[in-house]
């Protein structure tokens, strides 16, 4: 069997480990930075935020298109550089208007990045093990979410200092550039002029279904990941819970990495996405379900234990279930691209989840200010429940009927 953990697969997950450690690193406290330096309400907290996502998702398909037609070494280099130069840009912004046009600018080189990485990352799997390794690439990614949180909540309840919090982002992902560097990668590519300019450039169109149904749950972790934090601290009065939740989380993601690896292997996608869908959608019901029912009347004696417990087990459930339905999507809209379109099909899943969590954090913010953060979450329920509807119904044979063999 063809050698899985190569040294350019474990470097290229080094790096990814550092980009998505120093993203981690700001994310939760993001909104509470926001609200508390420049007195941000909670729907412009999300228009600000949103900025990011949105740019990250107009990067994509050109990002793609780069990736599949250019050197994707020097393409890796080079939007690297880019993401890692920006973290700098937080430590000049003085007013909300200047955070909020870094910030958006910021997410324009993350998305370039990400799907330049994740790229190289496959080019250098022999072709045995690939949908195996896509799926543990993504241990990586839950690491970073794992320790990130927890250690920028430590750093700020001890110093109070978000700008450390920057400097520190701009170090790791300085830092995962320079492994970047190192990596060798010596897949063909395809001539730029052989191939008709056309849409699949830039969005895989066979895939289409599948990304429509990643918007549902891209929605979903929008929402979570950036209102947790204060939606825990104003509503529910956790004030510590965030890195713990985030820890949860993550051990979630990393057991189903692991555990579903085997499945992946002998290519039953579409059971990892089914089981993956079913958890998170337990999670989330269980994490706005639980301190409802703590509320009312009858349990208000044990209130604190319903809080407690429909927060932290939703973590554990929402990462299993994200687990395994990420890399499935994933190797599924691989599965439905040729050699040459890889870049493109990557690109494709990401904007699709990009869409998603604009929304999320946009329609988040703005629900939580109008009607409060119990019915944002509820929305999130919602918006899974009506993904994994989509999937069970229409997606897994569409997926089915247009896989290309091989």
């Amino acid at each position: 069997m063809d050698k899985l953990w190569n040294r350019n697969y474990i470097k290229v997950m080094i790096a990814n480990f550092s980009l998505f450690f120093a993203f981690y690193l700001l994310t939760p406290l993001l909104p509470l930075y926001l609200h508390e330096t420049f007195g941000a309400t909670k729907d412009v907290i999300g228009l600000v935020l949103s900025g990011y996502t949105i740019t990250a998702l107009l990067f994509r398909p050109f990002s793609g298109y780069v990736v599949d037609s250019f050197p994707r070494k020097t393409v890796l280099m080079v939007c690297f550089a880019s993401f890692a130069i920006f973290f700098a840009g937080y430590l000049a912004a003085g007013t909300l208007l200047l955070f909020t046009i870094v910030r958006t600018l910021h997410g324009g080189p993350f998305g370039a990045l990400t799907v330049a990485n994740s790229t190289v990352a496959i080019d250098v799997l022999p072709s045995s093990r690939r949908n195996e390794g896509i799926g543990y690439y993504g241990l990586s990614n839950n690491l970073a979410m794992a320790i990130a949180p927890t250690f920028a909540i430590f750093v700020y309840t001890q110093t109070h200092n978000f700008e450390l919090l920057f400097w520190l982002a701009l170090a790791i992902a300085t830092f995962g550039w320079m492994v970047d560097a190192t990596v060798t990668v010596s897949s063909p590519q395809q001539g730029k002029s052989e191939r008709v300019l056309s849409l699949d450039r830039f969005f895989l169109a066979r895939g289409w279904l599948l990304g429509v149904n990643m918007v549902f749950f891209g929605f979903c972790f929008g929402v979570m990941s950036n209102y947790l934090a204060i939606y825990g601290k104003q509503v529910l009065g956790i004030t510590g819970g965030t890195g713990t939740w985030f820890m949860l989380c993550s051990i979630g993601l990393i057991l189903s990495r692991l555990q579903g690896g085997k499945a992946l292997r002998q290519g039953r996608l579409t059971h990892n996405a089914s089981e993956g869908m079913v958890i998170s959608l337990i999670g989330y019901t269980l994490f706005i379900l639980l301190p409802t029912i703590g509320d009312s009347q009858f349990f208000t004696l044990h209130s604190s234990f319903f809080t407690y417990a429909g927060y932290y087990s939703s973590a554990l459930l929402i990462g299993l279930g994200n687990g395994h339905m990420w890399p499935a999507f994933q190797n599924m809209m691989i599965s439905m691209a040729h050699h040459n379109e890889r870049g493109t099909a990557n690109s494709t899943i990401l904007i699709s989840w990009d869409v998603g969590m604009g929304l999320g954090i946009l329609a988040g913010g703005a629900i939580a200010e109008h009607f409060g953060y119990g019915t944002a979450f509820w929305t999130v329920t919602a918006m899974n429940a009506i993904g994994v509807a989509l999937y069970f119904l229409k997606t897994r044979v569409f997926f089915l009927a247009r896989r290309i063999e091989g």
